[in-house]
C-alpha cells in the first residue's frame, strides 16, 4: 500500500471551492477518469493499492504544520505533498507587520527536518494575478508585493533543496488562466485538475511498476 499524505494549505485541501469536493491529493490517489480522460492511468491505484492521508487544511500557516504532522510515522511506502506559505506572506502584507520570511524558513525547515516520510515534494506558491499587474487584488503596489512573494518562495526552494524536491507551481501557473482560480486566489476545479498535473511527474516515478 503507497500511503500519499498532503499537509499545508488550500492548494492542496480546495476541495470547498469546487461542487464535486475534487482535490489534488485524490487526483493524484485515484483519477475522476469521466471529468479528466487525459488522465486516465495516471494516478496512484493504477499501480497498486494506494490510500491519501490528507492532512492540509483550508487557511493553514507554517505554524499550522507541527499539528499536521502529529502522530505520522513512517510504516511503509509513503509520499508527503507539502505546500504553505501563501496565508503566511498575505496575513503580514495585508493586515500589517510585514512578512517575516526568515522566521517562515525557520518554521518550515523544522518541520521538514523532522517529518519522517520521504520523498517529500514542496510546491511553492502560485500568483494568482498571472503575472498582470491589472489583476492586482491586495491594497498595495503590485511591486512590494512580487518582491515579497520571490523571497518566499526562494526560501521553500531553498528548505526544498535540503529535504526534499521543489515542485515549481509558480512557474506553472503562470502558463494559466483566469479559470484555474475561484474565490480570487483558490484553485478551482480546473485548478486543482492544474495542481495534480504538477505534482504528477514527481509522485508516480517513486512508485514500484511506473
Amino acid at each position: 500500500m503507497h500511503t500519499l499524505y498532503t499537509f499545508g494549505d488550500s492548494i492542496l485541501d480546495c476541495g470547498r471551492y469546487n461542487a464535486h469536493g475534487v482535490h489534488p491529493g485524490a487526483l493524484l490517489v485515484r483519477n475522476d477518469d469521466a471529468r479528466f480522460p487525459e488522465f486516465r492511468g495516471r494516478d496512484l491505484a493504477t499501480h497498486g493499492p494506494a490510500q491519501l492521508v490528507h492532512r492540509a487544511e483550508d487557511g493553514a500557516t507554517v505554524a499550522d504544520l507541527p499539528r499536521q504532522g502529529k502522530g505520522v510515522v513512517a510504516d511503509g511506502p509513503a509520499t508527503a505533498l507539502l505546500t504553505v506559505g501563501g496565508n503566511d506572506l498575505l496575513r503580514g502584507l495585508v493586515l500589517g507587520g510585514g512578512f517575516d520570511v526568515e522566521a517562515f524558513a525557520r518554521r518550515l525547515d523544522a518541520f521538514a527536518a523532522a517529518l519522517p516520510i520521504r520523498p517529500l515534494l514542496f510546491g511553492n506558491v502560485y500568483d494568482p494575478s498571472l503575472g498582470d499587474d491589472r489583476r492586482n487584488f491586495l491594497p498595495l503596489p503590485p511591486r512590494v508585493a512580487r518582491e515579497a512573494h520571490r523571497r518566499l518562495d526562494d526560501a521553500i526552494a531553498d528548505v526544498a533543496g535540503r529535504h526534499g524536491t521543489l515542485v515549481d507551481l509558480h512557474a506553472h501557473f503562470l502558463t494559466g488562466a483566469p479559470s484555474w482560480f475561484t474565490s480570487t486566489i483558490e484553485p478551482s476545479l480546473t485548478g486543482a485538475s492544474e495542481i495534480r498535473r504538477a505534482f504528477l511527474p514527481h509522485v508516480l516515478p517513486h512508485v514500484p511498476g511506473t
